[in-house]
C-alpha cells in the first residue's frame, strides 16, 4: 500500500509539470499588452519598454518559462504586475474564501445527494422516483452564473424583511470585523514569516477563525452570508452525486447476497444501510474527487456574482488585466488542489476496496 501512494505521488509530477507548461502558454496566448491594460492606451512606448523589462517580458518566451520553473520551485510565483505584491501573499489573502465556500459546497452537495440518492433508489419507478431524477437533470443543466443570480434575487431581494432573507453579497455585515485568532488569543505573530503566513492563512476562514474564538456574531453572520453561494456551486455536483447513489444503490440491491438477506428476513432498513450502501457508496467516492473540479470551476463565477474576494473573482480580474503571475500563480495552485484531491480519492478507494489493492 506504501508503495502504491509513492509511485502515485511520483505520477503526480509530471502532471504538474504540465499543467505549469500548460498554464504559462496559455496565459501568454491572452490577447492584449500588458502594459497598456495596466497603463493605458496613451502609454510611451519608452514606458513600455520600461515596463516590460522590469517585470521580465522582454526575454525570449523560453527564457521566461525557466525563470518561472524555477521560480516555482522555490514556492514563489513571482510579483504581481497589478498590485506589485508578492502573488503568494494575495494567495494567503484570497485562497481562504474560496475553500471555505468549496468546502461548504461539497458538505452540502455530499449530504443531500446522497440522501436524494438513498431516497430515489428506494422508491425505484415511482413518481417520487421520477420527479426526483428529473429535478436532479435540471440541476446539472443549470448555468451556476444564472442560478446564483436567481437565488440573490429571491433572498436578497423579494424575501427580504421575512426569516427567510439572506444577504446576496459580500462576506461580513458592514461593520463586523473578523478578529484573527492570534489577536483574540494575545498571541504575538511576526508577519513575513513562515509561521506568521501559516496564521494570516488560517485566520482568513471566517467561519473557523470565529468557531474557535468563540465570536458567535460573526460566526452566525459569516455562515448567513455563505448559505447562497455555497448552494449555487453546490447545485450540480448535488445532482450529479443524486444520480450517481440512486443507480449504484439500485446495482448493489439487485445482487445475490442482498436477495439472500431479505429472504432470510432482515428488515429493508438494515438491509440498506449495513449490506448495500457501503459497497454503493465506492463509485460516489469517485465522483466525489471529479466534482471537486466542478466545485472550483463553479467557484469563479459565483464570487463574481456574490461579490466575494476569493480566488476566482481575483482569477477574472487578473485575466482582464493581463497580470500573468496572478494567472498563472492561481491556475497552477487550483489545478494542483485538483491534483492533491484525486490522489486522495485513488487512495481511499484503494483502501475500501480491496479488490483493486495492489498485491
Amino acid at each position: 500500500m506504501l508503495g502504491y501512494a509513492i509511485k502515485r505521488l511520483l505520477s503526480a509530477i509530471p502532471v504538474l509539470f504540465g499543467i505549469l507548461l500548460v498554464t504559462f502558454s496559455l496565459s501568454r496566448l491572452i490577447p492584449g499588452d500588458p502594459c497598456k491594460a495596466m497603463l493605458g492606451d496613451k502609454v510611451s512606448e519608452a514606458t513600455c519598454i520600461e515596463f516590460e523589462r522590469s517585470f521580465g517580458l522582454d526575454q525570449p518566451i523560453w527564457v521566461q518559462f525557466f525563470y518561472y520553473i524555477r521560480d516555482v520551485a522555490q514556492g514563489d510565483f513571482g510579483n504581481s504586475i497589478r498590485f506589485s505584491r508578492p502573488v503568494t501573499q494575495i494567495i494567503i489573502e484570497r485562497l481562504p474564501m474560496t475553500m471555505e465556500l468549496a468546502l461548504s459546497a461539497l458538505v452540502i452537495a455530499t449530504i443531500c445527494g446522497i440522501a436524494i440518492g438513498i431516497f430515489a433508489a428506494r422508491r425505484h419507478n415511482t413518481a417520487a422516483d421520477v420527479g426526483t431524477m428529473a429535478i436532479a437533470n435540471v440541476g446539472i443543466a443549470m448555468p451556476v452564473f444564472w442560478l446564483g443570480l436567481m437565488m440573490a434575487y429571491v433572498f436578497g431581494v423579494m424575501l427580504k424583511g421575512t426569516p427567510f432573507w439572506l444577504p446576496p453579497s459580500g462576506r461580513l455585515t458592514a461593520g463586523l470585523v473578523s478578529v484573527p485568532f492570534y489577536e483574540a488569543w494575545g498571541w504575538e505573530i511576526t508577519k513575513g514569516t513562515f509561521f506568521g503566513q501559516i496564521a494570516e492563512f488560517i485566520s482568513n476562514f471566517f467561519i473557523f477563525n470565529a468557531l474557535i474564538t468563540f465570536n458567535w456574531t460573526v460566526f452566525n453572520d459569516a455562515v448567513r452570508h455563505m448559505i447562497l453561494p455555497a448552494m449555487a456551486v453546490a447545485t450540480i455536483p448535488m445532482a450529479v452525486i443524486a444520480r450517481m447513489t440512486r443507480s449504484s444503490l439500485l446495482d448493489v440491491l439487485g445482487r445475490d447476497y442482498v436477495r439472500t438477506a431479505r429472504a432470510k428476513g432482515v428488515p429493508d432498513n438494515k438491509v440498506v444501510q449495513r449490506h448495500a450502501l457501503g459497497n454503493a457508496m465506492l463509485p460516489v467516492v469517485t465522483i466525489l474527487g471529479l466534482q471537486m473540479g466542478a466545485l472550483l470551476s463553479g467557484a469563479v463565477l459565483t464570487e463574481t456574482v456574490f461579490g466575494l474576494a476569493g480566488v476566482g473573482r481575483m482569477l477574472m480580474e487578473a485575466i482582464f488585466a493581463r497580470d500573468y503571475p496572478i494567472v498563472q500563480g492561481f491556475t497552477v495552485l487550483i489545478a494542483t488542489i485538483y491534483v492533491v484531491v484525486n490522489l486522495i480519492v485513488d487512495l481511499s478507494y484503494t483502501y475500501l476496496d480491496p479488490r483493486v489493492r495492489p498485491q
